[in-house]
């Protein structure tokens, strides 16, 4: 069952461009995306910088507006909500950051700011308080940790934080957008152990951005490629590790350390930069790096299409 549904989104940006900023260029952050993420899974996103998986998050839970598509939130349009109605069905949505300092408030204590979405919707102080306890116990931190600051913990600690936060109003869904890149190896392993064990004690359906395939691997049901702005392959994740199909995806994966000693795969080496986002090459996205790219690739642009177990973009994909 599908918790949440996209279906046709695109997010375009207008800036102007030239001395005189007279002209005004477009920049197709994302383009054209449909997905469905269903209940109580792990839906990961990967892709390099600049491939438009945070403004896709974020357009998620309505952080970022909408160009043209639909979310569909158990069945609801978020695009159509505003007000008292957007806010109630917030509730039920939520979101991790990247930098887990710059998400909280240094001048206030951490169960303040644990409370403050429990305070926003209107719940008494002695009952936040204690839901706020309540969470900080959970993800793993001492009863003290209620009357500090954010500058007296580490990075991981901070983290920790931040996720008892995005569970005080009972979410539903959770979008993590690169939630353990800026923490040391070591203490990634337990956060990442962490979002798992929270997912089953509370029901909770993940999105769960990352650019580091070894990440997404660990906690990932299903993965989403992301590239310029499109997904070009969704798969299971083991089927997308053992089999990549899309080009992209082959690119990707052979640069990922190999813990496998019997895993034979060349490097494989992408030529040139990604493509400037507003002068996007026509027909396949990924065709000026491609290195099967033939006459097609360059005039006609590929549907998402089933080929086996995953989804794939590509004229030419090779499971």
């Amino acid at each position: 069952m599908s918790i949440l549904s996209v279906r046709n989104l695109s997010k375009n940006y207008t800036i102007g461009s030239g001395l005189t900023r007279r002209s005004r260029d477009v920049v197709h952050a994302v383009e054209d995306v449909s997905l469905e993420i269903r209940e109580g899974e792990t839906l990961g996103i990967v892709g390099e910088s600049g491939c438009g998986k945070s403004t896709l998050g974020r357009m998620l839970v309505r952080l970022e507006p909408i160009t043209a598509g639909e979310v569909l939130f158990e069945g609801v349009d978020l695009s159509q909500l505003g007000g008292r109605t957007l806010r109630k069905t917030r509730k039920r949505l939520q979101m991790i950051f990247q930098d887990p300092y710059a998400s909280l408030n240094p001048r206030r204590q951490i169960g303040l700011i644990v409370e403050e979405p429990l305070r926003v919707h209107g719940m008494k102080k002695a009952e936040r308080k204690q839901i706020a306890s309540d969470l900080l116990r959970r993800v793993g931190l001492d009863e003290n940790a209620y009357e500090k600051y954010p500058h007296e913990f580490s990075g991981g600690q901070r983290q920790r934080v931040v996720i008892a936060r995005a569970l005080a109003l009972s979410p539903k869904l959770v979008v993590a957008d690169e939630p353990v890149s800026a923490l040391d190896v070591s203490i990634q392993a337990q956060v990442l152990n962490l979002f798992k064990e929270l997912q089953k004690e509370f029901g909770l359906t993940y999105v769960f951005i990352a650019h580091d395939l070894g990440v997404v691997r660990h906690v990932s049901d299903r993965i989403a490629v992301m590239y310029l702005g499109k997904v070009v392959e969704l798969a299971p994740a083991d089927e997308l590790y053992a089999n990549p199909a899309h080009p992209y995806t082959q690119a990707l994966l052979s640069a990922n350390p190999r813990m496998d000693k019997d895993d034979k795969r060349e490097r494989i080496i992408l030529k040139g930069d990604i493509p400037n986002p507003i002068n996007r090459p026509s027909g396949c996205v990924f065709n000026p790096r491609c290195p099967i790219a033939q006459d097609i690739c360059r005039t006609e642009v590929p549907k998402l299409h089933q080929v086996g177990l995953r989804e794939v973009a590509c004229h030419f994909p090779t499971a």
